[in-house]
C-alpha cells in the first residue's frame, strides 16, 4: 500500500516540479537548504509543547503513525495499516518493523516499538509533567483524565493541611493560585493501566477512546501521539528535550547541531526507514533577530535559500523585474484560524485600567460596537496589499475545512449568514456604542475605555496591522469612547507573557486544527483554556451566555454517528459565540509572500498544519517561483486535489 502510493506521489511531484513550476530541481547529493529564524525554541520536548516554533523542528525529527501526501491524503508512516472496531471507539495500528531510534550523531540506539507510544501517553497523562499536549489525550483517550486528575491530587496532597469544608466536615485545605484557601477534593485512585493505550505486542498498538471518533486518524499528527523510548526518557529525566543530546530521533532528520540563538542544523537520518524520499541532505537554520528585514537582501546575495517578503517591501519588489520574478505567495490552507478576542480576565498594569475594562467587556453592546466598527479589509491589507481578501474568514472554523455530503460546514444554519456577509457596519456600530454608553455609565465605567492591544514583534507586519485596527475602530466610534493602546510584547515567550497570562484587552489570537472535525475549533473556548478567559467572568449575563454556549458544545459532542446532525449542532454553538460578539473572525492561514527555493506544492499537506513543516518529499529548486509560475502550479494542484 505504501509503496504504490509513494510511487504515484513521486511521479506527481516530478511532473509538478518540471512542468508546472518551470523551475529545475537543484537537489542532489549534499543538497543544503539555508534559512533564517528569529524566535528561539524554549524546549525540544515534543511531548510537552504545541508551539509552532518548536513543532516546526520536531516534526522533522520524530515521525508519526501516519503522514500525508501533497494533496492531503493520509499515508502509512510508522504504522503500515490500521483498523477501527465497529463504532470507531477502538483503533488498532500495525507498526512498521525495523524502524530505529538514533542519537544526534546518527548512532542506532533501539528499535521503535508499540511500547514507545504507551510510554509517551503515560508521560503526558502524569500531571507532574504538566504537558501542554495533555488536553488532546484528555478529550480522546479513555482513562486519561482519571489518571491525570489522580496524579494532580497526589501532587497537591503533601502541601495540604487539615481543615473543614463548608459543612464543617473534615477536609484537606490547599492555597490556590490566587492565594485563597480552598478544599482539596479527594480523587479516586487511578492506574496507568486504565488509560486507553496498549502495546498488544511489539508491533501492534491499540487505542481505546472516550467514545466513537471516526476522525481519530486525523489526530495522529499531534505531538500527543508521538512516540518516545522509555529507557532513554528515564535516563534523561528532567533534561529530556532540553538540547539535541537529550533527544532520540526516528524522523527524516536528526538535529546534529543545536546552538540556541545561533543555529539549528538538521542532517538526514542515516537509518531512516524511507531514505529515498528525503532529497535535502542538510537544513541549516541560522538565528537572526532581524530576519524579517534582512532576509531579502541575503537571499538576493545567495546567502540563504528562502526569505519572507514583508508587506512594506512587496509592492516595490513586485515592480522590479529582477525581484518580481522570484516572489510568490504561500499555498492556501485552512489549518489555522485567526480572530480578535476580548479578554475577560485582564491581568495588565493599573495604568490601563483593568477594572474599567472588566465592566466594559462584560457589556454585550460594547462588544458589538467594536465588532461592527472593525473593517477587516484594511487590516488584512497590512499583510497582503496585493489581495487582502484572499484568506479573509467570517467564521471561527474556516470554510472548506469540513464537508458533509458536499455541504460546507460554514453554510449550516446560523453560520451561513456570517459566511455570506460582513460584520462591518459603521452606522450599526454607532447605535451599539450609544446603547453601551448609557449602560456602562450606569454601571460605573468611565470613558474613554482603554483597550490594551499587544502584538508579537517577531510576527511580520503585526505592528502595522495593530495600528490600522486602532485607527479603524477609533475613527468609527470616537476616541472619547474608546482608546486603543498598541504595545509590543516580548519576541521570545510572547504566549506566556501576554496571551496565557491575560496581559491584553483585545488581541489577534489564533488556533490550529488538531484534527479534522469542527470540534477542534471549540477547544480555545473550553473552561480553563488560555484563550479569552470567558469562563472566569463573574458577570451574571456573561456567565449565563457562556453556560449556554458550553451546553451547545456538549450537545454537539454527544452526536457521534450522524455527521450532518453533528455539524449542524457545532455550527449552532459557533454561531452563538459570534451572535454575542465574543470573537471577531479575521482570516485563515496567513497568506505570506516569499522568495524560496522550495516548491510550495511539493511538501506534505493536511488540515493539521504541523505536517507542512516537514522537509521530507521536498527538493531544492534552482530558483524561486514567480507569481505566474505559482498560479499555474496552484491550478494544477487544486485540480488534482479536487
Amino acid at each position: 500500500m505504501k509503496a504504490s502510493k509513494r510511487i504515484v506521489t513521486l511521479l506527481l511531484c516530478a511532473v509538478m516540479v518540471l512542468s508546472l513550476a518551470g523551475v529545475a530541481s537543484a537537489s542532489g547529493e549534499g543538497a543544503v537548504y539555508r534559512t533564517l529564524y528569529s524566535s528561539e525554541v524554549d524546549t525540544l520536548n515534543y511531548l510537552d509543547t504545541t508551539q509552532a516554533v518548536t513543532t516546526s523542528l520536531t516534526f522533522n525529527l520524530i515521525d508519526c503513525l501516519v503522514e500525508y501526501d501533497s494533496y492531503g491524503n493520509v499515508e502509512p508512516a510508522l504504522a503500515t495499516s490500521w483498523e477501527p472496531n465497529e463504532d470507531a471507539s477502538e483503533w488498532t495500528f500495525h507498526l512498521r518493523e525495523g524502524v530505529k531510534w538514533v542519537d544526534k550523531d546518527g548512532n542506532e540506539v533501539a528499535d521503535v516499538t508499540a511500547q514507545d507510544w504507551v510510554t509517551a501517553v503515560h508521560y503526558i497523562c502524569d500531571a507532574a509533567n504538566d504537558a501542554s499536549t495533555y488536553s488532546v489525550l484528555r478529550d480522546n483517550l479513555a482513562g486519561a483524565a482519571d489518571y491525570y486528575n489522580y496524579t494532580a491530587y497526589q501532587l497537591a496532597l503533601p502541601s495540604a493541611k487539615d481543615g473543614v469544608d463548608e459543612n464543617g466536615d473534615p477536609a484537606k485545605i490547599i492555597v490556590n493560585e490566587d492565594g485563597e484557601e480552598e478544599v482539596l477534593e479527594e480523587v479516586p485512585e487511578a492506574s496507568l493501566d486504565d488509560i486507553g493505550v496498549e502495546a498488544v505486542d511489539e508491533h501492534t498498538l491499540k487505542f481505546t477512546l472516550t467514545g466513537p471518533k471516526a476522525y481519530f486518524v486525523s489526530l495522529l499528527s499531534h505531538g500527543a501521539f508521538m512516540p518516545v523510548n522509555a529507557d532513554f526518557l528515564a535516563q534523561c529525566g528532567d533534561k529530556f528535550g532540553t538540547s539535541n543530546e537529550y533527544l532520540l530521533y526516528c524522523g527524516a532528520y536528526i538535529l546534529s547541531s543545536f546552538k540556541p540563538q545561533q543555529e539549528h542544523v538538521l542532517t538526514k537520518n542515516p537509518s531512516y526507514w524511507e531514505p529515498e524520499c528525503v532529497y535535502i541532505d542538510e537544513v541549516r537554520e541560522t538565528y537572526n533577530a532581524e530576519a524579517s528585514s534582512i532576509g531579502v537582501t541575503m537571499y538576493m546575495n545567495g546567502e540563504i535559500d528562502a526569505a519572507t517578503v514583508s508587506s512594506d517591501l512587496l509592492t516595490a519588489m513586485m515592480a522590479d523585474p529582477e525581484t518580481a520574478d522570484q516572489i510568490h505567495s504561500s499555498r492556501p490552507s485552512t489549518s489555522y484560524s485567526y480572530w480578535y478576542l476580548f479578554n475577560f480576565d485582564p491581568n495588565f498594569d493599573a495604568e490601563y485600567e483593568p477594572e474599567n475594562w472588566t465592566i466594559a467587556v462584560n457589556n454585550e453592546n460594547f462588544r458589538q460596537s467594536i465588532v461592527h466598527a472593525f473593517n477587516r479589509i484594511p487590516a488584512l491589507a497590512a499583510h497582503d496589499p496585493l489581495n487582502p481578501t484572499a484568506n479573509m474568514s467570517n467564521t471561527i472554523t474556516p470554510s472548506n475545512f469540513a464537508m458533509c455530503d458536499g455541504k460546507d460546514y460554514t453554510s449550516y444554519e446560523g453560520l451561513a449568514a456570517y459566511t455570506e456577509g460582513d460584520n462591518f457596519d459603521a452606522d450599526l456600530a454607532v447605535q451599539y456604542r450609544d446603547k453601551a454608553i448609557d449602560e456602562l455609565t450606569a454601571a460605573g465605567a468611565t470613558f474613554p475605555v482603554k483597550m490594551l492591544m499587544c502584538y508579537n514583534p517577531s510576527t511580520s507586519n503585526m505592528a502595522n496591522e495593530c495600528q490600522v485596527v486602532e485607527q479603524l475602530i477609533e475613527n468609527v466610534l470616537g476616541t472619547d469612547y474608546v482608546d486603543i493602546i498598541v504595545e509590543a510584547g516580548p519576541s521570545d515567550g510572547f504566549l506566556v507573557a501576554v496571551r496565557r497570562s491575560g496581559n491584553y484587552a483585545f488581541m489577534n489570537c489564533n488556533w490550529g486544527a488538531d484534527y479534522a472535525d469542527p470540534e477542534t475549533w471549540t477547544d480555545p473556548f473550553v473552561p480553563d483554556s488560555s484563550y479569552s478567559f470567558i469562563y472566569t467572568s463573574t458577570d451574571p449575563d456573561t456567565k449565563a451566555l457562556y453556560d449556554e454556549y458550553c451546553q451547545l458544545v456538549n450537545d454537539a459532542k454527544a452526536i457521534t454517528t450522524d455527521i450532518d446532525a453533528r455539524y449542524a449542532a457545532f455550527a449552532k454553538a459557533e454561531a452563538f459565540l459570534l451572535d454575542h460578539a465574543f470573537v471577531v473572525p479575521l482570516h485563515t492561514n496567513e497568506i505570506s509572500y516569499s522568495m524560496s527555493k522550495l516548491n510550495v506544492f511539493e511538501g506534505q499537506y493536511a488540515m493539521v498544519d504541523t505536517v507542512t513543516y516537514r522537509y521530507k518529499d521536498q527538493h531544492i529548486q534552482e530558483k524561486s517561483m514567480s507569481i505566474d509560475e505559482y498560479n499555474a502550479a496552484y491550478a494544477e494542484w487544486a485540480a488534482k486535489k479536487g
